[in-house]
């Protein structure tokens, strides 16, 4: 199956976007993980034990959570852009 292939500022809207959702994400993962892992009054200037420990895991259930998210919508759209062939193809029998 050939890709069709976008001119350049259809492109670059698609990077754009891109970027502005791996930007929302990180910011995401950020406030999340801070919230969840650091104290709100720092005793430290750097992360304890702990707090590295839970960072570390935060991040990855996020991220592990992210890629799960992402597959399985693309698993819908995929299916429904199936579904939207098949009822097209009925249609057109008739």
């Amino acid at each position: 199956m050939a890709v069709p292939q976008l001119d350049p500022a259809k492109l670059q809207l698609v990077q754009e976007l891109e970027i502005e959702m791996m930007s929302d994400m990180y910011n995401r993962l950020v406030n999340s993980c801070h919230r969840k892992c650091i104290p709100l009054k720092y005793h430290e200037s750097e992360l304890g034990k702990g707090e590295s420990v839970c960072l570390d895991r935060c991040v990855a259930k996020y991220l592990d959570v992210h890629e799960r998210i992402g597959k399985k919508l693309s698993n819908m759209s995929q299916g429904e852009s199936e579904d939207l062939t098949k009822m097209n193809l009925q249609d057109t029998k008739k």
